[in-house]
Order: structure tokens, then C-alpha cells, then sequence
């Protein structure tokens, strides 16, 4: 059977054969070893021709570790895959990989790969896989009931609407006839949360009601789920209903959830609404986390057109306050309070660090205004120990969309070059910059000698 399919698949390829493909350039590439990648831009340069492809998996297959081939594999599944001539080729490298010796059948893995069957409109080679999975599991009702959550969230994912609705009802049937406590949580969970990712709030809401007629209380998670769901759609009256109700059962806000808030905020450039809410996480003692600050400073439309060009955003808080204006001030000088750069920064005799990973580009840049501050606090008070080294953690690109161009440290590199910075890149760690301890103090104290005011040098400098 599983030749028959990679059969009926393989055509589909011929539909590219003679438009050359661009090169592989997204998201989801960053998680693939060289190996994965380099396999994958062989095959975008094969011009759509079926053997070529089909002689490239096999290669492939047999000449990759385990962790190798599953990671390509899951390049190729991924709804944040946009190549979708790449995709295509996801049926036939899945039935290779199931010949090798270290492959174990995994409920996921078919799911992923039956969700996007389903939007390439591969209907019958979905329904095949499906059908062996049933036949697989029908009599272990667990490992079946976590084979349907799977596929109703990977459908959810890919937004294939025909093929959730099917799996969608499939669920819902066997958890209704269940009476394992296992399968109905792990069931009621996966609908809510599928249904959020579609769209359909009222219908995971009345799901949320069924399990509370059942007697098992809806969890953070189903709760997560909700509120995120109603802010992505912007409904934000519901979404803060969501809130309310999560805390009427005796589930704490927390920062996963605060940052969800913000992000549906962000998203529908509702900055007004994010500054009450960053005061009420305050008042709360809920953390600020990187994530937060992404969710915030991504949506402030002044900061990031000021990054946009390299030459013209300030080098001082001082400075980027009296430029911002509105929401964008308040936003930063709530942020700017956090104890987020109290945990990016470490400070010992042998090494001073500053680790930006994970930051976006906006929540780096403040995170090093509020760097140069604490440089000129420390090094004013003799009673701080001077480092033997200070180093900056940007990271080298490995996450980036273009791998190995690390925009963050493009930003740092400029700030520190504009600032006439005694950092430099670090030879042994390209992600990295280092200076001196005593240096970088020296170069400190200068400008400072330089005008009383050390905002007002860098701005002259820039």
C-alpha cells in the first residue's frame, strides 16, 4: 500500500517540472542541519523531474541519521512551509523513511503528513493513511484517541477544513463512548484548543460547557487557548470575558497568558489597551518575560520604522523618550522597569555578559539602552569590581530567516560603531562581542568627561 501511494504522489512533482524553483528561504529552514538543507536545495533545483526527486530521497534516507531525515521531514510538513513544490514531496520521503530500520510508527508524524495531504487536495492518499492508523491502533483506545487529537490539531493548523470536520466528529464520537478520564481530558482538550486554531470560539466554547457537565473542570490550557482565540480574531471583549472566567475558577494570569493578551493587543495596534494591562501585570507580580517585550515592542510602529534605518534611531533612553510619543513612550518606560535586563545581564569579577537571545530586534535595541545605562552606573561607583572581559551575546544567525545573518547583531554592531565602542566581534564566537573590562570602562569615563550629560554625547556622535 505504501508503494502505491508514493506512485499516486509522485506525479504531482511533474506539475514543476520546467519552472526553476527560487532558493530555499524561510522560517522553517532554520531548524535543518546542513545536511537537511543542502538535500532540500537539491531538490528545489531538480526542476520537478520525478526520478531525479525519487533518486535524491533514497539517497538522502539512507546516507542521514535518524534525527537527520525526521528533521526534513517535518521541514516539508510544517503549514509554515510557503514552498509548496517542496511539500509535494512530503508523501514519498515519508514512505522512504518508513523503509529504514530505525523508523517507528508515530501518531504525530502521520497526522502532520495526513493535514497537509488534506490542502493539497490528496484526498484518497489521506483517507489511506488514516485508514491504516485506525486499523493500527483500534484496539489500544488511548494510543487512538491521542492519534485523532493529533490530527485534529495538525488539520487545525494547516486549515484544512474538510478534513477537521471529518477527524473533528471522529473525536468527539469516541470520547463521548468512552469512560477513561485519560481519553475524555485528552480529547476535550484537543477540541478546544483545534476549534481556537479555526476559528470557531462559540463551537469550542460549548465543548469547554460539555466537559464541565461531565464533571472534569476546564484547565489552564483550555483556557489559554480560549482567550488567544478571541484575541487573534480581535474580539476583545470576549477575550477579557475569557480572563475573568479563568479567574473566577481559581486559575491564576499568568505571564503565558498575559503575553497572549498583549499580542492580540499588538496585533490589532490596540497600544492603548497594553499600557493598563503591563500596570495591571505589575500590580499583579506577574514577570515580564522576553516574549513580552517582543509582544510590546513589535507593535510600536515609530520604534520600528527607527530600526528600519540604521542611522537614525537614538543611542540614549533619554533620547528615544523624547522623540516617542502617545502609547509608545508610556510602553517603553513600563518596560524599561522590568526585571527582564536584571536577568539578560550577569556581572562577576572574571566576565560581565549580556545575552540577548531570543530577543527581536526592537527588544534588543532597548534591552542595550538600558545596557549603556547600567555601564554608566557601575562604573561611576568604585565599589562595583571591573570585569576582566564584557561580552554581548547576539547569537550568529542559526534562528534567523537568513541563516548565519543575525539582525540583532547587525544592530549592535551599528550601535556600537556609531558610539565609537571599544566592542568588537569575538574571534573564537562570531555571535559574540567582547572588550576588555577596563577599556570598556576607560571608554565610559571619556565620554562622560567628554559632557556632563552622557545622553547628549551620543546623540552629537550619531
Amino acid at each position: 500500500m505504501m508503494g502505491s501511494l508514493q506512485a499516486a504522489f509522485l506525479p504531482a512533482w511533474n506539475h514543476h517540472r520546467r519552472r526553476r524553483q527560487p532558493p530555499i528561504k524561510c522560517e522553517t529552514c532554520v531548524a535543518l542541519t546542513k545536511q537537511g538543507r543542502s538535500f532540500l536545495s537539491s531538490l528545489a533545483i531538480s526542476s520537478g523531474d520525478s526520478a531525479t526527486a525519487n533518486r535524491l530521497i533514497k539517497k538522502f534516507v539512507a546516507s542521514s541519521p535518524k534525527s537527520v531525515a525526521l528533521d526534513a521531514l517535518s521541514h516539508l510538513l510544517s503549514p509554515r512551509n510557503s514552498h509548496s513544490h517542496l511539500s509535494s514531496l512530503a508523501l514519498p520521503l515519508y514512505m522512504k523513511i518508513t523503509e529504514a530500520t530505525w523508523f517507528n510508527w508515530n501518531s504525530k508524524l502521520a497526522a502532520d503528513l495526513i493535514a497537509l495531504l488534506d490542502t493539497l487536495g490528496r484526498c484518497k492518499e489521506s483517507e489511506t493513511l488514516i485508514s491504516d492508523a485506525v486499523s493500527k491502533l483500534k484496539l489500544r483506545e488511548r494510543d487512538l484517541a491521542q492519534f485523532y487529537c493529533n490530527l485534529v490539531e495538525a488539520q487545525s493548523k494547516h486549515n484544512s477544513k474538510q478534513g477537521f470536520d471529518d477527524s473533528h466528529a471522529r473525536l468527539c464520537e469516541l470520547v463521548r463512548n468512552s469512560s477513561s478520564a485519560y481519553v475524555k481530558r485528552q480529547g476535550y482538550k484537543a477540541m478546544v484548543s483545534s476549534l481556537c486554531e479555526m476559528g470557531e470560539l462559540g463551537e469550542a466554547e460549548s465543548v469547554m460547557e460539555e466537559m464541565r457537565m461531565k464533571g472534569l473542570k476546564p484547565s489552564l490550557f483550555e483556557f489559554r487557548s480560549m482567550v488567544y482565540g478571541y484575541g487573534r480574531l480581535g474580539l476583545f471583549e470576549d477575550m477579557e470575558r475569557m480572563v475573568l472566567e479563568m479567574e473566577r475558577e481559581g486559575l491564576e494570569v499568568d505571564t503565558v497568558c498575559s503575553n497572549m493578551v498583549l499580542s492580540s493587543y499588538g496585533a490589532h495596534n490596540a497600544l492603548c489597551q497594553m499600557v493598563p494591562w503591563l500596570q495591571r501585570m505589575k500590580n499583579l507580580g506577574i514577570p515580564f518575560s522576553i516574549r513580552t517585550f517582543n509582544s510590546v515592542l513589535n507593535s510600536c510602529p515609530m520604534i520600528m520604522s527607527m530600526l528600519r534605518d540604521r542611522d537614525a534611531f537614538p543611542l540614549s533612553i533619554v533620547e528615544l523618550n523624547e522623540i516617542l510619543k502617545g502609547e509608545e513612550a508610556l510602553l517603553v518606560n513600563e518596560l524599561a522597569g522590568s526585571t527582564v535586563f536584571d536577568k539578560a545581564m550577569e556581572w562577576d569579577a572574571l566576565e560581565a555578559k549580556l545575552d540577548l537571545h531570543g530577543m527581536h530586534l526592537a527588544s534588543a535595541y532597548l534591552i542595550m539602552l538600558q545596557w549603556i545605562e547600567e555601564m554608566k552606573c557601575k562604573f561611576k561607583d568604585e565599589e562595583h569590581v571591573v570585569p576582566a572581559q564584557m561580552t554581548i551575546i547576539c547569537g550568529s544567525g542559526k534562528h534567523s530567516q537568513d541563516r548565519g545573518e543575525s539582525p540583532v547583531k547587525h544592530l549592535v554592531k551599528e550601535m556600537m560603531f556609531r558610539m565609537k565602542s571599544p566592542m568588537k566581534i569575538d574571534r573564537k564566537n562570531n555571535g559574540c562581542l567582547v572588550a576588555k573590562g577596563r577599556v570598556l570602562k576607560n571608554w565610559v569615563c571619556l565620554l562622560r568627561e567628554q559632557n556632563a550629560s552622557f545622553d547628549n554625547v551620543y546623540g552629537e556622535q550619531s
